[in-house]
Parts: C-alpha cells; sequence; structure tokens
C-alpha cells in the first residue's frame, strides 16, 4: 500500500542513512521499526520481584529521608549512620 507520512528531516536522514549501511530500501527500515513500536507497545510488561538483602534491626537511621536524595546523599558520603570499622 502506498500512503504519505510526514517525519522530520533529521529522521529521514537517518533512516536512509541505516538503509543503505543495511543495503535494504528506505520503506523496510521504517516498517521494521514500525512493526518494533506496535510490539514493544502492545506487549506486557512483567514486573520482577527484587529482593534486598538487609542487616540490622530497627529500620532506618535517625535523620534519614528515603525521599530527600541529595540529604541521604550527603549523609553516605560523611559516613553518619555507618557502624564504624571498629564494630563499635
Amino acid at each position: 500500500m502506498r500512503t504519505t507520512v510526514r517525519i522530520s528531516d533529521d529522521l529521514l536522514v537517518e533512516a536512509k542513512k541505516a538503509a543503505a549501511e543495511e543495503g535494504r530500501t528506505l520503506a523496510q527500515v521504517m516498517e521494521d521499526a514500525l512493526r518494533e513500536a506496535l510490539v514493544r507497545r502492545s506487549a506486557p510488561v512483567e514486573a520482577k520481584t527484587v529482593r534486598v538483602p538487609t542487616f540490622g534491626r530497627g529500620g532506618l537511621q535517625p535523620g534519614v529521608d528515603l525521599d530527600d536524595s541529595a540529604t541521604l546523599l550527603d549523609l553516605m558520603d560523611a559516613g553518619e549512620g555507618a557502624p564504624s570499622a571498629g564494630g563499635a
């Protein structure tokens, strides 16, 4: 089937380059790209369960807010709340 599609000039240049490098027609490259996009769109995403090992008890250390990444990074960089190398 023949149709007209409007795409950006930059994308068209990239598609033509890919077609030339692969020894294929522009139509073949565009059809394959469209097929892949449609398959990804319709394919269900399976969520994997990830188990994170934890150590110790008592939950978070005082002052730790997991929603405040900047402060959390500061605490980790400073070593605050982390057990000392001597274990005490």
